[in-house]
């Protein structure tokens, strides 16, 4: 990448680029440099072009790498989590993927499931309705390319039709072959265009992956096998960002982040962003900060419904629960939770509208708040105000973000919204309603309110 990097700052940009591997955070991070370097910010809305492998045909394609850009320069276009480069041959490694995302990421897992139906040519009605035990193990075979999976199907196959048909996916039939593929690369060259391909799996035998390898740049960000050079690895990312921030991280810090992440470097990435926004003003990040912070998996879902629903992210929020009751956490948890969010904003925008607190915006940092703020919230505090959902009764890190994201939220509207739970639960309680649907709707409008 830095060779790739320097040479896109000398002008010199290659007319395909290929980014694949299960790394994601470092594709995402790699293609958002390699696209700072190609088209401009300014001129994004009219030069850069982003398109869903998933659902992305041929003719769609070529049409776009060839037409030039409105603004005469160069346009690059994106094509994302891309299955033109699979194969049979990675029929097994797919189904692994499917089955290793099943219940933390099923929405990932359905998308490998698209990749699986291409690269086999199996379609939804050959397996869904029991149709799959009908196949046989020679049929099975011949499609997946890879012995020992037949008999495993039941392990993950019926539960990952039910996923693919919640998620209401189609899978695509388009593939590309090496001549459509060089036809592609040859004509983003003869335009000045550049396009960009993402994918997690490829068969590098594919004759349309070498004539990318051939014609332009291809970069392979699989996960690092050694644990030893994972660690070195994840160090050099983390040293970087920390750079950026101005920061610095203790040993014990480090070695409890590792601890807590499995030296993962994609969720060890999002705590040390948590992490650097929760030190404030402070240079150095402690072990005891790591400890309060960085929690289990489902503990940092909730974490995130409730920060994104007392910041009004509605996408984030409905993304959040779909995951959260993906993985199994039952909704009178998820309600509880958003019913302790609620009272707690309640309660700030009571403290902050009483006028005894010192002025702030939703924008102050947590060193100022630990510094000038929770000093005069800790006054106010008395014994007969003490209790478990009473903000008080709080760490210092949940009081903060009450304070900054009550002002999203008026009294009246606060108090609508406690009315709307208090419903919510009686309803579950007492109906067969689709527990889903009304949290869906309640953070629809909790984030439309004022």
């Amino acid at each position: 990448m830095e060779k790739i990097l320097a040479d896109l700052k000398k002008g010199i940009v290659a007319p395909c680029y290929l980014l694949y591997g299960d790394e994601e955070y470092l594709i995402s991070e790699n293609l958002n440099k390699i696209i700072a370097a190609i088209v401009p910010e300014a001129d994004r809305d009219f030069s850069l072009f982003e398109f869903d492998g998933e659902d992305t045909d041929i003719d769609s394609l070529v049409k776009s790498v060839q037409s030039p850009s409105l603004l005469g320069n160069r346009k690059a276009v994106i094509v994302k989590n891309s299955s033109l480069f699979s194969s049979r041959q990675n029929a097994a490694d797919i189904i692994k993927k499917i089955f290793s995302n099943l219940e933390e990421n099923p929405a990932k897992a359905s998308k490998y499931f698209t990749a699986f139906l291409k690269i086999t040519g199996f379609s939804l009605e050959d397996l869904q309705n029991d149709e799959w035990k009908k196949i046989s193990e020679e049929q099975w075979r011949e499609a997946v390319e890879s012995a020992g999976t037949w008999e495993e199907r039941e392990n993950w196959l019926p539960r990952i039709l039910e996923i693919h048909a919640a998620e209401n996916l189609k899978a695509s039939s388009d593939t590309a072959d090496a001549e459509e593929m060089e036809e592609i690369v040859k004509k983003a060259a003869a335009a000045g265009n550049c396009i960009i391909f993402t994918a997690t799996t490829v068969d590098q035998r594919k004759k349309s992956f070498k004539t990318i390898a051939e014609m332009g740049v291809v970069i392979d960000f699989n996960k690092t096998r050694k644990v030893i050079t994972q660690k070195n690895f994840l160090a050099k990312e983390t040293q970087s960002i920390l750079q950026k921030a101005g920061k610095e991280m203790s040993p014990g810090a480090w070695r409890k982040l590792g601890e807590k992440t499995g030296w993962e470097l994609r969720p060890s990435i999002m705590e040390l962003e948590k992490l650097i926004f929760f030190v404030g003003e402070r240079q150095i990040i402690e072990e005891k900060d790591v400890q309060e912070i960085v929690g289990k998996t489902k503990e940092d879902g909730i974490f995130a419904l409730t920060n994104a629903l007392s910041e009004k992210n509605q996408l984030a929020a409905l993304e959040t629960l779909k995951n959260l009751l993906d993985q199994g956490n039952h909704h009178l948890q998820i309600l509880t939770m958003i019913i302790r969010e609620i009272r707690l904003l309640l309660q700030a925008r009571i403290l902050v509208d009483s006028g005894k607190l010192p002025k702030f915006t939703s924008s102050m940092d947590y060193g100022w708040f630990q510094k000038i703020m929770y000093p005069a919230f800790t006054r106010l505090g008395t014994s007969a105000l003490k209790g478990e959902n009473i903000i008080f009764s709080q760490k210092p890190y949940p009081i903060y973000n009450a304070l900054r994201n009550c002002v999203h939220f008026s009294y009246s509207g606060l108090v609508t919204l406690l009315n709307e739970l208090l419903k919510i639960d009686l309803t579950f309680k007492s109906s067969a309603a689709d527990p889903q649907i009304l949290l869906e709707k309640f953070l629809i409008n909790a984030c439309a309110i004022n």
